[in-house]
């Protein structure tokens, strides 16, 4: 019997929480700024503990084991969640200092970046791969 690849989340829950992310952002962007506390205090809580909210409230309506489940890379899935925390917090802090076309432009690239990713091209993921394959070039540059 197999199991949950470790270090990994189950795809469903990836997409519950990037549709959660990008709601309460159109929400903050179009109804009240102050939305946006919502998915940047819960993306701050994932990123300090390494536990998201979004996905263990999901976990429960999963309807087949974990593991059946197409895997994501936790790590990754962390990353991306740094970029959209940082983002958000961003654009609350220019919202609050009345700059708020700054404001609205952090806010839409959390928008844009988790739309995006819900049609299958993760922007974190190839700005992540793209380090990585720097710091390895670096790397390898320094031990020829």
């Amino acid at each position: 019997m197999s199991q949950q690849i470790p270090n990994s989340i189950p795809k469903p829950l990836v997409t519950t929480n990037q549709v959660f992310i990008v709601i309460t952002s159109l929400l903050g962007v179009f109804v009240n700024t102050n939305i946006l506390f919502i998915p940047f205090l819960l993306g701050l809580f994932t990123v300090i503990t390494k536990i998201n909210p979004i996905v263990m409230m999901g976990k429960p309506f999963l309807r087949k084991p974990l593991h059946t489940y197409h895997p994501e890379d936790k790590d990754q899935q962390i990353f991306n969640q740094w970029i959209a925390t940082i983002s958000l917090g961003l654009a609350l802090l220019f919202f609050y200092l009345g700059w708020n076309v700054a404001g609205y432009i952090f806010a839409g690239m959390v928008i844009a970046a988790s739309g995006i990713a819900l049609t299958g091209f993760c922007i974190g993921c190839w700005i992540r791969f793209q380090y990585q394959m720097w710091k390895h070039r670096r790397k390898m540059a320094k031990n020829a």
